[in-house]
């Protein structure tokens, strides 16, 4: 847990003042030697405590004071910063406009790489309700493992509920199925569907970012849409495609007994099948051989009284498996 990190302290700074409020009042010299640092950096980390009124010098030594006072002090000023900046924002995209008058005022092309990363945190960091989103996934082949994305913890973390339909190239990769599995497991509710065309963000209803690759699977900019007849489609062509999609297990049981419900492992199987992954692919995914996943599909099409994986997909559908 960092409780200051997130006001903009350093790490040496947060810790002086824990320090300071384990200890009590505390020599600079002390807290160095505490904290395993120089004596500068000491120095340093006071100078921003004592800014902002949790620190106070008491002779020699150094003294935390209450931080509540001081916190609401600055969410106040935090507070009409952010909303100064929301004015200046409206005020220069209406001067943008009235000389763009080409351009519809609800739609931004954003191309520069870190004004496109602040434009998809953005999604998360003021979603209040909800964040549905639509995901081809990476361009090319993943190189690391994924992460989740920045402040996607955050916004689960304090109640904002996550809709996520998957491409079904992203299962094809264990490190993309890896990330949605750590997504899953925070919250978010995931499925599948074999084309996924665009990926998308939806931000409540207020506004979304779309970024489609081009063939050179470059990301080259982000469209963001703000409330209009346009961001209304986007959250039909969403819900269209929510609709369609299969949901996303996430848990591996038997398969042993399947006439009456299916299990857990039965409905993911049926899910990578609907996802259009291979029986390589699906084998790789749960750990068996080709021969195992071609024997569980077989003993599904018997269950079902399906001929075809294409019957097995309407019949596990009209049944609910999916």
């Amino acid at each position: 847990m960092h409780p200051l990190r997130a006001i903009g302290l350093t790490a040496t700074a947060e810790d002086t003042y824990l320090a300071l409020v384990q200890r009590g009042p505390t020599t600079s010299a002390a807290l160095a030697s505490i904290l395993r640092v120089t004596p500068d950096a000491v120095d340093a980390a006071a100078g921003e405590l004592t800014g902002l009124g949790l620190v106070e010098p008491d002779g020699e030594r150094l003294l935390a004071r209450p931080p509540r006072a001081a916190l609401d002090a600055l969410a106040e000023i935090r507070a009409k910063e952010l909303g100064a900046l929301r004015d200046g924002a409206d005020e220069l995209s209406q001067f943008w406009r009235d000389h763009h008058p080409e351009g519809p005022g609800y739609i931004e092309i954003v191309r520069a790489e870190e004004p496109r990363k602040a434009l998809a945190r953005r999604v998360h960091d003021e979603a209040v309700q909800q964040v549905r989103a639509l995901s081809i996934g990476s361009p090319g082949r993943l190189a690391a493992p994924p992460n989740v994305a920045p402040g996607c913890r955050e916004a689960l973390a304090r109640g904002v509920a996550y809709s996520v339909v998957y491409g079904a190239q992203v299962l094809r990769d264990p490190l993309g199925r890896e990330a949605i599995n750590a997504c899953v497991t925070l919250g978010e509710r995931a499925r599948v569907f074999p084309n996924v065309a665009l990926n998308l963000l939806i931000c409540d209803d207020r506004f979304a970012v779309v970024h489609v690759p081009p063939r050179d699977h470059q990301w080259r900019h982000h469209i963001a849409v703000q409330q209009s007849a346009l961001l209304d489609g986007l959250i039909g062509v969403f819900e269209s495609y929510w609709q369609m999609a299969v949901p996303l297990p996430t848990t591996d049981e038997s398969m042993d007994d399947i006439s009456d419900a299916p299990t857990d492992h039965a409905r993911q199987l049926l899910t990578y099948l609907s996802g259009g992954l291979t029986d390589e692919s699906i084998a790789r995914e749960l750990g068996v051989s080709e021969r195992t996943v071609a024997r569980r599909i077989a003993r599904l099409q018997e269950v079902l009284g399906a001929q075809t994986r294409f019957q097995l997909g309407v019949q596990a559908g009209r049944r609910g498996w999916l």
